[in-house]
């Protein structure tokens, strides 16, 4: 399926709906259920309970979701990628690589939550969540060590706090603390999930113009420099759109197909054939290269809509689709 047919708010095969968490729990539940039928998935349905709380504003001490870019949905696109390259994995690895079905569980629970730290405390200074873009991780890595004991993972959650950092650049890859194979390896699945979940989405480009410039900006990594912060990447989100597909090579090479050690290639066997993913981050990078080559930016007509705290609160208020 071509990115032009899915509807915006949908997953790569245009089935779940990705903005409701209702959707991807029942998407995911059944990916874990295989590796083990007598699988306990409370932990995963309070996890969701959870984050519905953390992302709507509703979980006291918490303001709720206000990044636009790293929002409720690509969290849970996200936490949906994550699980079926578990199931590819599963279906597809050798059996003395093979996870077990609690850590499969656990890797799927830091996917979800592997942006919290972008959602502000009500005691936190900053105005917006994107502040925090530069520790966000961190501040992810604190709130699972509060939130997996919740979950009956005590023991994990200091492991947790660690692998979530395969999703950021606080930590050098390889001098993340997780020395086991199989604790490295859900670090990659999480890591490969974050970033293919975000480059397949349908607005990708659309949501780097309108959302993620504007979230750079705010930690100052685009615009005009500061006295005090870091040095700017990007002077204009045309510059931005401009070094997507330089970037995008970049995170095959250094991350995907390099640190991360391919696990990309587990979609497959969760498909039955091909990654659909990465058919999808395909149609959007040969889109922005008609675009740059001709120096026109007008194609970019789609219209996403962030799903931050108010809008996650109207779609939880309706029965789900």
């Amino acid at each position: 399926m071509s990115n032009a047919a899915r509807r915006n708010h949908y997953d790569v095969t245009n089935a779940v709906h990705i903005a409701d968490p209702r959707a991807v729990q029942q998407a995911i539940s059944p990916l874990l259920r295989a590796y083990d039928p007598a699988l306990d998935l409370q932990p995963l349905a309070d996890a969701f309970r959870w984050f519905s709380a953390l992302y709507a504003g509703t979980l006291p001490g918490h303001a709720g979701c206000d990044t636009r870019y790293h929002d409720a949905q690509h969290s849970l696109d996200c936490g949906l990628a994550c699980a079926r390259l578990l199931d590819g994995h599963r279906r597809g690895a050798p059996v003395a690589q093979q996870l077990q079905p609690r850590q499969a569980l656990l890797t799927v629970i830091v996917a979800l939550f592997h942006d919290a730290g972008y959602v502000r405390r009500n005691e936190d200074p900053a105005r917006n969540g994107a502040e925090y873009t530069l520790t966000h991780v961190s501040r992810s890595a604190d709130f699972l060590r509060t939130l997996l004991p919740q979950l009956g993972f005590a023991e994990e959650a200091d492991l947790a706090a660690r692998i979530v950092h395969f999703t950021g650049y606080e930590i050098a890859l390889d001098a993340i603390d997780v020395a086991d194979p199989q604790h490295r390896l859900m670090g990659h699945i999480v890591g490969t999930a974050d970033l293919l979940a975000q480059t397949a989405d349908r607005c990708y480009l659309e949501k780097c113009r309108d959302y993620l410039y504007p979230e750079f900006e705010q930690c100052g990594l685009a615009g005009p420099a500061r006295r005090e912060g870091p040095a700017p990447v990007y002077d204009s989100v045309w510059s931005l759109l401009r070094s997507s597909i330089d970037f995008n090579r970049r995170l095959w090479e250094e991350r995907l197909d390099g640190a991360f050690g391919s696990v990309h290639r587990y979609f497959e066997q969760h498909f039955c054939g091909p990654d659909r993913y990465r058919a999808a981050i395909q149609d959007n990078l040969d889109r922005i290269a008609a675009m740059i080559t001709t120096d026109d930016f007008g194609g970019l007509t789609r219209r996403p809509q962030a799903i931050t705290r108010e809008p996650l609160r109207r779609l939880l208020a309706r029965p789900p689709r």
